[in-house]
């Protein structure tokens, strides 16, 4: 099995070197191309336009790089351009990698792919609109701005097209970056809380995600004008729009996953598309063995172990994950590749798997549900009666935090009474 998964791996790796959106991924834009990069390039050359633009790019990748400019106004900005012939060849691409995985659909009838090529054909396109990446910036950073911590660059619309964005220029240290909240005194259990909050306010109670959140695209600073920590989310191109049947099977599974309710873990599963393999895909979607899935992800802290059992297991599963991802709707796998993403955002800042964010969930699921309820209901009574439930069981979630705190100050007063009595004062 292991030998199989090998060679799958090397021809995904054909497919990914052959594929010409990789092209560019390694070289950056040279403004005496041509194609989409005219426009840029005319941008950068009328003098009423620029006061200065830097030539070496802030930051590069497959589809485009960004350049920071400063305008006449004095005003700092970001110059998303385009990269040249990725139009032109993104059918390509497309193309070929379709004929691969039906390629590899042949030699490997287990693995099931072309889902991957449904989404690329899907999501490429909004991608390379520079102008629709420009609308979802504005649309989350309204439907978000009741979070006075999160920070969208401002879109400078008279300046944009849809090869070439203007915006707000924002500085920052990549989310993932210790040293730099440790210098510049940023709380990393904070910053996590935060996300947290963010990401759970978009899937549970508004459906709609932004889906590309790895650390080159998710900033952290202090606000230079009131010191307050800040999180700047970049790079609206991606986003998943839930539909509402999703959204609240996605509510309850996460609330029988946090309460160990494993009968409704088990139809909430099955309404998502899972089938006979729930389990599985609760294990997928947690990042947490069966076993701990079944003692409570809220009680149970993440080990080293388990991560380790989990990475060395999943080898053994690709032909069932593989089934699975063409099973779920489509809907989730973008959701998957989110989770996957903020989980390693914890990881790196040490804050995985905490109890606060799980009760941040909860927190989140609770409003949504009461929500979907009243709006389906002209009863004033039931309505009362909705709102009444909702706050008792936010309630209980803030009492079961409030337990926990307590328990871990207590616990860090044991400790540090243990350590004052196992190592004498110095004289």
């Amino acid at each position: 099995m292991a030998r199989r998964a090998l060679k799958l791996a090397s021809w995904t790796s054909m497919a990914l070197a052959a594929s010409g959106v990789y092209l560019y991924s390694n070289k950056y834009l040279d403004l005496n191309d041509f194609g989409a990069v005219r426009v840029g390039r005319a941008v950068a050359t009328i003098h009423d336009l620029f006061m200065s633009f830097d030539d070496t790019p802030l930051g590069a990748a497959s589809l485009a790089q960004v350049h920071k400019a400063v305008l006449h106004d004095g005003r700092t900005v970001a110059v998303k351009v385009q990269h040249p012939k990725v139009q032109a060849q993104s059918s390509k691409d497309i193309l070929l990698m379709e004929v691969l995985v039906l390629a590899v659909k042949q030699l490997f009838p287990e693995f099931e792919f072309m889902w991957l090529v449904d989404e690329a054909k899907k999501n490429l396109p909004l991608e390379l609109d520079f102008l629709n990446e420009g609308r979802n910036a504005e649309k989350v950073a309204q439907m978000l701005k009741h979070f006075d911590f999160l920070k969208v660059p401002q879109i400078y619309w008279e300046l944009s097209t849809k090869r070439v964005l203007l915006m707000e220029f924002v500085d920052g240290g990549q989310v993932n970056d210790r040293d730099y909240m440790e210098r510049n005194k940023i709380d990393v259990n904070e910053i996590s809380r935060h996300l947290g909050k963010m990401y759970s306010e978009m899937i549970f109670v508004n459906g709609f995600v932004h889906c590309d959140p790895h650390p080159g695209n998710v900033l952290v600073r202090k606000c230079p004008g009131t010191g307050k920590v800040e999180i700047v989310l970049l790079d609206h191109g991606l986003y998943q729009v839930l539909t509402e049947e999703f959204r609240l099977d996605y509510c309850h599974l996460w609330q029988s996953l946090i309460w160990t309710d494993m009968k409704s873990v088990k139809k909430y599963s099955q309404r998502l598309g899972a089938g006979d393999l729930y389990p599985l895909f609760t294990c997928m979607l947690t990042a947490r063995s069966w076993d701990s899935v079944n003692r409570g992800i809220g009680q149970t802290p993440v080990t080293a172990t388990e991560d380790s059992e989990i990475r060395n297991n999943a080898a053994n599963y690709l032909p069932q994950i593989s089934h699975l991802l063409n099973l779920v709707p489509r809907q989730m796998l973008l959701i998957f590749k989110t989770n996957d993403l903020l989980r390693g955002i914890e990881a790196a800042l040490g804050t995985r798997a905490s109890a606060t964010s799980f009760l941040n969930m909860s927190r989140c699921c609770v409003k949504a549900l009461a929500a979907h309820k009243k709006k389906n209901t002209h009863s004033f009574f039931r309505r009362t009666q909705i709102s009444f439930s909702e706050a008792f069981n936010l309630w209980q979630i803030n009492l079961h935090e409030l337990v926990l705190r307590v328990k871990g100050l207590r616990l860090a007063s044991w400790v540090s009474a243990l350590l004052c009595w196992l190592l004498p004062a110095p004289h």
